[in-house]
């Protein structure tokens, strides 16, 4: 079964929190590492990745941060997995003819169907489940957070 790696998961967390807290002003690194318990050191490459990627959109100065780069409902879930993997894609240099003849071809397709079920979920729809679901703790009732 196609698992996230742990990296991917924190990105889709990063980019959710930045759309659900950058409301007007850009999301510090260290309140974000501070919201979710980690070190800032393990979320600031992420972050780097996904404005690489024009996903993020990084604000210099002392009131900087990140923001979206584009509209939450333009932001798949897929693309910021593919983001942060883009750099473990890293295959097996000599693999044994089942695996590269049988194994592979199979899982590839597993695969490009996790995929495109990803493509189909974008941040704008994690951002309503987590205002359904109250993950927007201390955020006061009745925002909009529609860019």
């Amino acid at each position: 079964m196609p698992r996230l790696s742990d990296k991917s998961l924190l990105a889709i967390a990063a980019v959710v929190d930045v759309a659900l807290h950058a409301r007007g002003m850009p999301v510090a690194a260290k309140a974000l590492a501070a919201r979710h318990d980690l070190p800032p050191r393990h979320l600031e490459p992420v972050l780097q990745a996904l404005v690489h990627a024009g996903v993020l959109k990084g604000v210099r100065g002392p009131r900087g941060g990140y923001e979206l780069a584009r509209e939450r409902r333009r932001i798949s879930v897929a693309e910021v997995v593919r983001v942060v993997e883009a750099e473990a894609d890293e295959a097996m240099e000599t693999s044994p003819a089942i695996v590269r003849d049988i194994v592979q071809p199979a899982v590839a397709e597993a695969e490009r169907a996790f995929e495109a079920a990803l493509d189909g979920v974008t941040v704008e729809d994690l951002c309503r489940a987590a205002a359904q679901d109250t993950l927007r703790k201390g955020m006061p009732e009745g925002i909009d957070f529609t860019i």
